[in-house]
């Protein structure tokens, strides 16, 4: 498997070298690092080429490294029926960047984009409806850059006396912060059911 996985990154990087950055084969998987400029490009020449025909849109996904400048890398898996290969493309994206969308070539990348969007915040150009699809109206910030608190700015709770739904700054009082991580039973001063029987032998 790992031969045709190497003739396959060998013929993707000679057909298209303005897309391919780097190309290596990991735990059986083809990886290929492409130019944010010819993503779309490069998606298309994948469904399309007799050798490769990736026809099938499996995922897209980010990664964030907050600590570098291209601080995104956004993440395509494809499939080959044809071929029965996967491959999964890589993009390093800045936070301002604009990603090309690819819903002309495969339209299930909509809702695939929308959700990164949505948890990472990373903007897609000539997508037909570019919104949050996860997250409430008005939810501020993205919920998977690790920067983002566990806990989330707002609240949302139903109010019996208002009759409706309000949102509240998250307001945690600080005892709820406090982790001993502690075994539920050090430190215990009680007697738990069946001790007794220890005590008298």
């Amino acid at each position: 498997m790992s031969n045709a996985l190497k003739e396959l990154g060998g013929h993707i990087e000679a057909k298209r070298p303005d897309c391919v950055l780097d190309w290596h084969i990991a735990r059986g998987e083809l990886t290929v690092d492409v130019a944010l400029a010819n993503i779309a490009g490069l998606v298309e020449f994948l469904k399309t080429d007799q050798t490769c025909k990736f026809s099938t849109l499996i995922d897209i996904t980010g990664v964030d490294h907050p600590e570098r400048p291209k601080r995104f890398d956004l993440v395509y898996h494809f499939l080959s029926m044809y071929q029965n290969q996967r491959i999964r493309l890589r993009v390093a994206v800045r936070e301002e960047d604009m990603v090309p969308s690819i819903t002309g070539v495969h339209p299930c990348a909509n809702w695939f984009e929308r959700e990164v969007f949505d948890m990472f915040g990373i903007l897609f150009t000539g997508h037909p409806d570019l919104r949050r699809i996860l997250t409430d109206y008005g939810f501020s910030g993205y919920p998977l850059r690790k920067d983002f608190p566990t806990t989330g700015y707002t609240e949302v709770r139903y109010d019996e006396v208002q009759k409706r739904v309000v949102y509240e700054p998250v307001n945690l009082v600080q005892e709820y912060r406090q982790f001993d991580f502690m075994s539920p039973w050090e430190g215990a001063d009680y007697i738990l059911p069946g001790d007794e029987k220890q005590e008298a032998e």
